[in-house]
Protein backbone atom coordinates (compact mmCIF):
# COMPACT_ATOMS: atom_id res chain seq x y z
CA UNK A 1 0.00 0.00 0.00
CA UNK A 2 3.05 2.23 -0.02
CA UNK A 3 2.34 3.51 -3.53
CA UNK A 4 -1.23 4.42 -2.63
CA UNK A 5 -0.14 6.38 0.44
CA UNK A 6 2.66 8.12 -1.46
CA UNK A 7 0.21 9.65 -3.95
CA UNK A 8 -2.00 10.99 -1.14
CA UNK A 9 -4.85 8.49 -1.42
CA UNK A 10 -6.63 7.18 1.67
CA UNK A 11 -8.45 4.29 0.04
CA UNK A 12 -7.74 1.75 -2.70
CA UNK A 13 -10.53 -0.17 -4.44
CA UNK A 14 -9.23 -3.37 -6.00
CA UNK A 15 -11.28 -5.11 -8.71
CA UNK A 16 -9.74 -8.27 -10.14
CA UNK A 17 -11.62 -9.94 -12.98
CA UNK A 18 -14.29 -12.34 -11.73
CA UNK A 19 -12.70 -13.11 -8.38
CA UNK A 20 -12.76 -11.95 -4.76
CA UNK A 21 -9.73 -14.04 -3.94
CA UNK A 22 -7.87 -11.02 -2.56
CA UNK A 23 -10.63 -10.60 0.01
CA UNK A 24 -10.54 -14.27 0.95
CA UNK A 25 -6.77 -13.97 1.45
CA UNK A 26 -7.39 -11.24 4.01
CA UNK A 27 -6.08 -8.36 1.92
CA UNK A 28 -9.07 -6.13 2.69
CA UNK A 29 -8.71 -3.71 5.58
CA UNK A 30 -6.50 -0.90 6.85
CA UNK A 31 -2.84 -1.10 5.87
CA UNK A 32 -0.30 1.67 6.37
CA UNK A 33 -3.02 4.28 6.75
CA UNK A 34 -4.80 3.14 3.57
CA UNK A 35 -8.21 1.45 3.51
CA UNK A 36 -8.12 -1.41 0.99
CA UNK A 37 -11.53 -2.52 -0.27
CA UNK A 38 -11.97 -5.50 -2.57
CA UNK A 39 -14.65 -5.75 -5.22
CA UNK A 40 -14.55 -7.56 -8.54
CA UNK A 41 -14.98 -6.83 -12.23
CA UNK A 42 -17.70 -9.05 -13.64
CA UNK A 43 -16.35 -9.83 -17.10
CA UNK A 44 -18.71 -11.39 -19.64
CA UNK A 45 -17.61 -11.39 -23.28
CA UNK A 46 -19.11 -7.96 -23.95
CA UNK A 47 -19.03 -5.18 -21.37
CA UNK A 48 -17.73 -5.36 -17.82
CA UNK A 49 -19.26 -4.32 -14.49
CA UNK A 50 -17.42 -3.16 -11.37
CA UNK A 51 -19.16 -4.55 -8.29
CA UNK A 52 -18.54 -3.74 -4.64
CA UNK A 53 -19.96 -4.77 -1.30
CA UNK A 54 -20.50 -8.49 -1.93
CA UNK A 55 -19.16 -11.59 -0.22
CA UNK A 56 -19.46 -13.82 -3.31
CA UNK A 57 -18.71 -13.37 -6.99
CA UNK A 58 -21.53 -12.68 -9.44
CA UNK A 59 -21.65 -15.45 -12.10
CA UNK A 60 -22.08 -14.13 -15.63
CA UNK A 61 -22.03 -17.18 -17.90
CA UNK A 62 -25.23 -17.25 -19.96
CA UNK A 63 -26.60 -14.12 -18.32
CA UNK A 64 -27.68 -10.89 -19.99
CA UNK A 65 -26.49 -7.51 -18.73
CA UNK A 66 -29.85 -6.99 -17.07
CA UNK A 67 -29.69 -10.36 -15.31
CA UNK A 68 -26.19 -9.56 -14.04
CA UNK A 69 -27.31 -6.16 -12.74
CA UNK A 70 -30.40 -7.70 -11.15
CA UNK A 71 -28.23 -10.23 -9.34
CA UNK A 72 -26.03 -7.42 -8.01
CA UNK A 73 -29.05 -5.44 -6.80
CA UNK A 74 -30.63 -8.47 -5.13
CA UNK A 75 -27.35 -9.06 -3.28
CA UNK A 76 -27.33 -5.37 -2.19
CA UNK A 77 -24.13 -4.64 -4.12
CA UNK A 78 -22.93 -1.37 -5.63
CA UNK A 79 -22.32 -1.42 -9.39
CA UNK A 80 -20.56 0.79 -11.93
CA UNK A 81 -20.32 -0.03 -15.62
CA UNK A 82 -16.60 -0.27 -16.46
CA UNK A 83 -15.31 1.65 -19.53
CA UNK A 84 -18.99 1.88 -20.59
CA UNK A 85 -18.40 3.88 -23.78
CA UNK A 86 -15.70 1.62 -25.23
CA UNK A 87 -15.46 1.66 -29.05
CA UNK A 88 -12.49 -0.69 -29.35
CA UNK A 89 -8.96 0.02 -30.49
CA UNK A 90 -8.38 2.38 -33.40
CA UNK A 91 -5.39 0.24 -34.35
CA UNK A 92 -7.29 -3.04 -34.52
CA UNK A 93 -10.79 -4.07 -33.46
CA UNK A 94 -9.55 -7.67 -33.68
CA UNK A 95 -6.91 -7.14 -31.00
CA UNK A 96 -9.13 -4.97 -28.80
CA UNK A 97 -12.84 -5.10 -29.73
CA UNK A 98 -15.41 -2.76 -28.17
CA UNK A 99 -16.33 -3.81 -24.65
CA UNK A 100 -18.74 -1.18 -23.42
CA UNK A 101 -21.89 -1.64 -21.37
CA UNK A 102 -25.16 -1.42 -23.31
CA UNK A 103 -27.70 -1.23 -20.47
CA UNK A 104 -26.90 2.34 -19.45
CA UNK A 105 -30.44 3.73 -19.78
CA UNK A 106 -31.82 1.25 -17.24
CA UNK A 107 -31.69 2.40 -13.58
CA UNK A 108 -30.80 -1.14 -12.53
CA UNK A 109 -27.40 -0.62 -14.14
CA UNK A 110 -26.26 1.68 -11.32
CA UNK A 111 -23.38 4.08 -11.98
CA UNK A 112 -20.67 4.41 -14.61
CA UNK A 113 -16.91 4.70 -14.84
CA UNK A 114 -16.80 8.09 -16.57
CA UNK A 115 -13.07 8.00 -17.25
CA UNK A 116 -11.25 4.68 -17.50
CA UNK A 117 -7.82 6.25 -17.82
CA UNK A 118 -5.65 3.58 -19.43
CA UNK A 119 -8.46 1.87 -21.37
CA UNK A 120 -9.61 5.15 -22.91
CA UNK A 121 -6.04 6.14 -23.72
CA UNK A 122 -5.25 2.78 -25.32
CA UNK A 123 -8.34 2.86 -27.54
CA UNK A 124 -7.24 6.24 -28.91
CA UNK A 125 -3.85 4.99 -30.12
CA UNK A 126 -3.70 4.78 -33.90
CA UNK A 127 -0.17 3.40 -34.23
CA UNK A 128 2.25 1.44 -32.02
CA UNK A 129 4.38 4.58 -31.86
CA UNK A 130 1.55 6.44 -30.14
CA UNK A 131 1.42 3.65 -27.56
CA UNK A 132 5.16 3.95 -26.93
CA UNK A 133 4.84 7.75 -26.63
CA UNK A 134 2.08 7.32 -24.04
CA UNK A 135 4.11 4.86 -21.99
CA UNK A 136 7.05 7.26 -22.01
CA UNK A 137 5.05 10.39 -21.09
CA UNK A 138 1.29 9.92 -20.53
CA UNK A 139 0.70 13.60 -19.76
CA UNK A 140 1.55 14.58 -23.34
CA UNK A 141 -1.69 13.01 -24.54
CA UNK A 142 -4.02 12.83 -21.51
CA UNK A 143 -6.62 15.58 -21.48
CA UNK A 144 -9.19 14.49 -18.91
CA UNK A 145 -12.46 12.60 -19.31
CA UNK A 146 -13.27 12.30 -23.04
CA UNK A 147 -15.80 14.90 -24.19
CA UNK A 148 -17.90 12.15 -25.76
CA UNK A 149 -18.23 10.45 -22.39
CA UNK A 150 -19.33 13.66 -20.69
CA UNK A 151 -21.98 14.28 -23.37
CA UNK A 152 -23.33 10.73 -23.08
CA UNK A 153 -23.37 10.97 -19.27
CA UNK A 154 -25.30 14.26 -19.40
CA UNK A 155 -27.91 12.65 -21.63
CA UNK A 156 -28.25 9.73 -19.25
CA UNK A 157 -28.70 12.10 -16.31
CA UNK A 158 -31.74 13.63 -18.04
CA UNK A 159 -33.55 10.35 -17.38
CA UNK A 160 -32.10 9.00 -14.13
CA UNK A 161 -29.49 9.52 -11.45
CA UNK A 162 -26.16 8.19 -12.76
CA UNK A 163 -23.31 8.28 -10.21
CA UNK A 164 -19.92 8.55 -11.92
CA UNK A 165 -16.44 7.54 -10.77
CA UNK A 166 -12.98 7.46 -12.32
CA UNK A 167 -10.89 4.33 -12.76
CA UNK A 168 -7.30 3.59 -13.70
CA UNK A 169 -7.68 0.10 -15.21
CA UNK A 170 -4.02 -0.16 -14.20
CA UNK A 171 -3.07 -3.79 -14.69
CA UNK A 172 0.67 -3.06 -14.37
CA UNK A 173 1.61 -5.59 -17.04
CA UNK A 174 5.26 -6.59 -16.95
CA UNK A 175 7.60 -9.02 -15.24
CA UNK A 176 8.67 -9.71 -11.68
CA UNK A 177 12.38 -9.60 -10.92
CA UNK A 178 13.66 -10.19 -7.40
CA UNK A 179 10.31 -9.27 -5.88
CA UNK A 180 9.86 -6.10 -7.91
CA UNK A 181 7.40 -5.51 -10.74
CA UNK A 182 9.03 -4.08 -13.86
CA UNK A 183 6.35 -2.56 -16.06
CA UNK A 184 5.87 0.14 -18.71
CA UNK A 185 2.76 1.11 -16.71
CA UNK A 186 3.96 1.31 -13.09
CA UNK A 187 1.38 1.88 -10.38
CA UNK A 188 3.55 4.61 -8.85
CA UNK A 189 2.93 6.70 -11.97
CA UNK A 190 -0.71 5.91 -12.73
CA UNK A 191 -2.01 6.02 -9.17
CA UNK A 192 -0.97 9.68 -9.09
CA UNK A 193 -2.95 10.67 -12.18
CA UNK A 194 -6.63 10.24 -11.40
CA UNK A 195 -8.50 10.08 -8.09
CA UNK A 196 -12.14 9.70 -7.17
CA UNK A 197 -12.67 11.75 -4.01
CA UNK A 198 -15.43 10.34 -1.81
CA UNK A 199 -17.11 12.72 0.65
CA UNK A 200 -18.11 11.15 3.97
CA UNK A 201 -20.22 12.61 6.78
CA UNK A 202 -17.46 11.85 9.28
CA UNK A 203 -13.89 10.57 9.30
CA UNK A 204 -13.41 6.78 9.14
CA UNK A 205 -13.10 5.20 12.57
CA UNK A 206 -10.66 2.44 11.69
CA UNK A 207 -13.22 -0.38 11.87
CA UNK A 208 -13.40 -2.18 8.52
CA UNK A 209 -17.09 -3.09 8.34
CA UNK A 210 -18.31 0.39 9.29
CA UNK A 211 -15.78 2.24 7.11
CA UNK A 212 -16.48 -0.01 4.14
CA UNK A 213 -20.22 0.60 4.45
CA UNK A 214 -19.96 4.41 4.47
CA UNK A 215 -17.56 4.48 1.51
CA UNK A 216 -19.81 2.25 -0.58
CA UNK A 217 -22.92 4.22 0.36
CA UNK A 218 -21.28 7.50 -0.68
CA UNK A 219 -20.27 5.96 -4.01
CA UNK A 220 -23.78 4.55 -4.53
CA UNK A 221 -25.26 8.01 -3.94
CA UNK A 222 -22.76 9.85 -6.15
CA UNK A 223 -21.33 11.84 -3.25
CA UNK A 224 -17.94 11.98 -4.95
CA UNK A 225 -16.02 13.78 -7.69
CA UNK A 226 -13.22 13.10 -10.16
CA UNK A 227 -9.87 14.86 -9.95
CA UNK A 228 -7.22 14.87 -12.69
CA UNK A 229 -4.67 14.68 -9.92
CA UNK A 230 -1.64 14.92 -12.21
CA UNK A 231 -2.60 18.56 -12.91
CA UNK A 232 -3.02 19.50 -9.24
CA UNK A 233 -4.30 17.88 -6.03
CA UNK A 234 -8.09 17.96 -5.92
CA UNK A 235 -8.61 17.32 -2.22
CA UNK A 236 -10.84 19.93 -0.62
CA UNK A 237 -13.36 20.53 -3.44
CA UNK A 238 -17.00 20.83 -2.38
CA UNK A 239 -20.28 21.22 -4.27
CA UNK A 240 -23.69 21.44 -2.61
CA UNK A 241 -27.14 23.06 -2.81
CA UNK A 242 -28.74 25.24 -0.13
CA UNK A 243 -32.11 26.69 0.75
CA UNK A 244 -33.86 27.65 3.99
CA UNK A 245 -34.62 24.04 4.84
CA UNK A 246 -30.97 23.06 4.74
CA UNK A 247 -28.31 21.74 2.37
CA UNK A 248 -27.86 18.66 0.18
CA UNK A 249 -24.63 17.18 -1.20
CA UNK A 250 -23.50 16.02 -4.63
CA UNK A 251 -25.56 13.15 -5.97
CA UNK A 252 -28.79 14.21 -4.28
CA UNK A 253 -32.11 14.63 -6.05
CA UNK A 254 -34.33 17.40 -4.67
CA UNK A 255 -37.74 18.88 -5.35
CA UNK A 256 -37.74 22.13 -7.34
CA UNK A 257 -37.56 25.25 -5.20
CA UNK A 258 -35.40 28.23 -4.31
CA UNK A 259 -32.07 26.43 -4.37
CA UNK A 260 -28.65 28.05 -4.50
CA UNK A 261 -25.71 26.01 -5.78
CA UNK A 262 -22.35 26.58 -4.14
CA UNK A 263 -18.90 25.20 -4.93
CA UNK A 264 -15.47 25.65 -3.34
CA UNK A 265 -12.22 24.64 -5.05
CA UNK A 266 -8.92 23.98 -3.25
CA UNK A 267 -7.11 26.50 -5.47
CA UNK A 268 -8.09 29.24 -7.96
CA UNK A 269 -9.65 27.89 -11.13
CA UNK A 270 -12.14 28.59 -13.88
CA UNK A 271 -15.37 27.15 -12.44
CA UNK A 272 -18.38 26.36 -14.58
CA UNK A 273 -21.89 25.17 -13.73
CA UNK A 274 -23.36 22.76 -16.28
CA UNK A 275 -27.11 22.18 -16.54
CA UNK A 276 -28.08 19.09 -18.52
CA UNK A 277 -24.73 19.36 -20.28
CA UNK A 278 -24.91 23.06 -21.18
CA UNK A 279 -22.96 25.83 -19.37
CA UNK A 280 -25.18 28.22 -17.38
CA UNK A 281 -22.74 30.04 -15.10
CA UNK A 282 -18.99 30.67 -14.79
CA UNK A 283 -16.74 32.13 -12.12
CA UNK A 284 -13.01 32.72 -11.61
CA UNK A 285 -11.37 31.92 -8.29
CA UNK A 286 -12.11 29.40 -5.60
CA UNK A 287 -15.82 30.00 -5.00
CA UNK A 288 -18.93 29.79 -7.11
CA UNK A 289 -22.58 30.59 -6.40
CA UNK A 290 -25.52 30.08 -8.74
CA UNK A 291 -29.24 30.52 -8.19
CA UNK A 292 -31.28 27.67 -9.67
CA UNK A 293 -33.96 28.97 -12.02
CA UNK A 294 -34.80 25.82 -14.00
CA UNK A 295 -35.04 22.14 -13.27
CA UNK A 296 -32.16 19.99 -14.41
CA UNK A 297 -29.08 17.97 -13.53
CA UNK A 298 -26.43 20.44 -12.33
CA UNK A 299 -22.75 19.63 -12.09
CA UNK A 300 -19.53 21.63 -11.80
CA UNK A 301 -16.36 21.54 -13.89
CA UNK A 302 -13.07 23.21 -12.99
CA UNK A 303 -10.07 24.06 -15.15
CA UNK A 304 -6.78 25.53 -13.99
CA UNK A 305 -5.94 28.96 -15.36
CA UNK A 306 -2.26 28.06 -15.76
CA UNK A 307 -2.92 24.91 -17.81
CA UNK A 308 -2.40 26.08 -21.39
CA UNK A 309 -4.36 23.13 -22.80
CA UNK A 310 -7.44 23.94 -20.71
CA UNK A 311 -7.88 20.36 -19.54
CA UNK A 312 -10.61 19.38 -17.11
CA UNK A 313 -9.20 19.26 -13.59
CA UNK A 314 -12.29 18.51 -11.49
CA UNK A 315 -15.68 17.05 -12.42
CA UNK A 316 -18.42 16.83 -9.83
CA UNK A 317 -21.35 14.46 -9.74
CA UNK A 318 -24.67 16.23 -10.38
CA UNK A 319 -27.27 17.59 -8.05
CA UNK A 320 -30.65 16.79 -9.62
CA UNK A 321 -33.32 19.47 -9.25
CA UNK A 322 -36.61 17.95 -10.46
CA UNK A 323 -39.72 16.21 -9.29
CA UNK A 324 -38.72 13.26 -7.13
Amino acid sequence: MQTTAEVGADCLLLTDHDTLEARRRGEEGWSGGVLVLVGHEVSPKGGHLLVFGLDEEIPHRGRTEREICTAVREACGVAFAAHPFSEGSRMSKVIAPPHGWKLLDDPICGGIELWSLTSDAAEAWRTPWEAVAFWRDPMRTLSGPPARHLEFWDRLCLRRRVPAIGGLDAHQRGIRLRGRALSPMPNARYFAMLHTHVLLDSAPGGELAADRAVVYEALREGCCYLSFEALAPGRGFRFWAERDAGAVPMGAQVEPGEWTLRAVAPRPARLRVMRDGAPVHEAEGQRLEHRVEENGAYRVEARLADDERGRLWLVSNPIYVREV
